[in-house]
């Protein structure tokens, strides 16, 4: 008998014990490593949704996030409406397209079934079998086949904002406490990344009516046509120093001036208020060019407040025989667009002058130029044509194209047509102002 060979009792576990060590060691080292790796997707699930800011791509991203977590193949949220008692909204993952297509016309649920019991008893809720729950109570036509459920709700400063719901692991297992674990951590991220959304469109939603009432409603221009369009930036809290004026001057010449203020505050938007009633005051007080204008307005300004940097451009239209000259002057603004009757655009390129707030002594320029009957004058901010992956050269040229693919367009389209498809990066607030002179038909005589 070969040496060891009928080894047993304790020489024979002395034997194999190291190896059987071994492998447990293995298998324990193993099980660290794959809760370590879970323990980071958390991690990594938690950022992805702390970084979107809009609410709707926040409760979709919610969704998709439970669903990699966990593996299931479909994922829904349900929000429940005010009452608490059903479901106002319902944002689904996992379906294809032809699930999608199977569903059309169904109305998402309201609340009832398994779903149901959720909402009313809003602790985690784990089914192996949904058709086998006592509150289920079937699917509608189409619905795709789905047999397990792990839904768990989601809370907002205490209150149940709605439930999350995931079917269907991949593997074909029922989700276990694992996966109850890591999505009930994940909703308690998931209601703070929503308290922060809706107060991220809160504080943009303020910003922007508190700017908007800074902004004058346009009024009677007639016999021209004016319109105006403004966008306030895509963050929130950014009050834009965007600002515009048109009005009709008792010599029947029609103003129009447009600006930025450096800035994006409180006192960048005070200051817009400031400089647009200044200068509407001293547009009725004086018929000096507008050259003469941005000197009294610098001059005052200088004195009496702490102005930041503005740049402004301001155009008088009038009449001229048997059309029309419009006189402008820049105080360090882009260059006014004018669009022909027939389409055909030019930018009203000239010396620009410095801006408001740098050196009221400087001698501000003048340009007179004369338009057609019917002409489109387009002033707008920067932030409509700049971008960072091109030069505002580019951008200009597509504004132009823009505007010259339309040039009868009623003005309130032609200005909101521009504002939405500009070529600018977006990040920045935007506000457009075109006026119209009258058509061939209505004669300069009714103007002057």
């Amino acid at each position: 008998m070969a040496a060891g060979e009928g080894a047993s009792g304790p020489e024979r576990d002395l034997r194999w014990r190291p190896d059987t060590q071994l492998e447990e060691i293995a298998a324990q080292l193993q099980e660290l490593s794959r809760v370590k790796d879970r323990m980071q997707g958390l991690l990594d699930a938690v950022l992805s949704i702390s970084r979107e800011l809009e609410l709707s791509e926040v409760l979709h991203r919610i969704v998709t996030t439970a669903m990699e977590l966990v593996g299931a193949r479909y994922g829904a949220l349900g929000v429940l409406h005010r009452s608490g008692r059903s479901l106002e909204q319902f944002i689904t993952a996992g379906l294809s397209d032809e699930e999608r297509a199977r569903l059309a016309g169904i109305d998402f649920p309201r609340g009832r079934g398994v779903l149901g019991h959720l909402i009313h008893h809003p602790e985690p809720l784990r089914v192996e079998n949904i058709a086998a729950h006592p509150s289920s109570v079937g699917f509608p036509p189409g619905h795709p086949r789905m047999g397990t459920l792990l839904g768990v709700a989601v809370s907002v400063r205490g209150k149940i904002y709605g439930d999350l719901y995931l079917s269907e692991r991949h593997d074909g297992r029922p989700f276990d406490r694992e996966d109850e674990a890591v999505i009930v951590s994940l909703a308690a991220a998931a209601g703070i990344a929503i308290e922060n959304a809706r107060l991220y469109g809160s504080v943009r939603d303020s910003a922007e009516h508190f700017q908007r009432l800074l902004l004058p409603t346009l009024s009677d221009l007639s016999p021209f046509q004016g319109a105006a369009v403004y966008r306030p930036a895509a963050d929130p809290g950014r009050l834009g120093g965007d600002w515009y004026d048109a009005i009709l001057l008792p010599d029947n010449v029609c103003a129009a001036v447009i600006g930025d203020v450096l800035g994006h505050d409180l006192l960048a938007a005070a200051a817009m208020a400031q400089t647009r009633n200044m200068l509407r005051a001293l547009l009725y007080d004086r018929r000096t060019p507008p050259s003469g204008i941005f000197r009294q307005l610098d001059d005052t300004l200088d004195a009496i407040t702490d102005l930041p940097i503005t740049t402004a451009c301001l155009a008088r239209i009038e009449a001229q025989g048997t059309g029309y000259r419009v006189h402008w002057s820049s105080a360090g603004h882009v260059a006014p667009l004018v669009v022909h009757p027939d389409g055909r655009t030019e930018y009203l390129d000239a010396e620009p002058g410095l801006p408001l707030g740098v050196d009221p002594g400087q001698h501000r320029p003048d340009h007179v130029r004369v338009l057609p009957a019917g002409s489109t004058l387009v002033l707008f901010t920067d932030g409509l044509v700049e971008h960072p992956s091109h030069s505002i050269d580019y951008g200009l040229d597509r504004l132009a194209e823009l505007a010259g693919a339309r040039p009868g367009l009623p003005l309130e389209d032609l200005v909101r047509t521009l504002i939405d498809n500009h070529p600018g990066e977006g990040h920045d607030d935007m506000a457009v102002l075109a006026v119209r002179t009258p058509s061939p038909g209505a004669g300069p005589d009714r103007v002057g």
